[in-house]
């Protein structure tokens, strides 16, 4: 089913309320700025800052 866009378009970073992005393999939204990743899981992204994974 994959996150809807309008979701999508709302979304904000949980840590400096910036922009995130669906990442390529769409399981994760991705904020450039802080360098996390946030999954979604069962189609629900789950922003909770310690549940983010840091990306390289």
């Amino acid at each position: 089913m994959g996150i809807n866009q309008e979701l999508l378009e709302i979304l904000a970073c949980p840590k400096c309320k910036g922009d995130i992005y669906l990442n390529d393999a769409e399981d994760g939204l991705i904020c450039e700025n802080c360098k996390l990743l946030y999954e979604i899981r069962d189609d629900i992204p789950i922003m909770l800052i310690d549940e983010a994974k840091p990306i390289d």
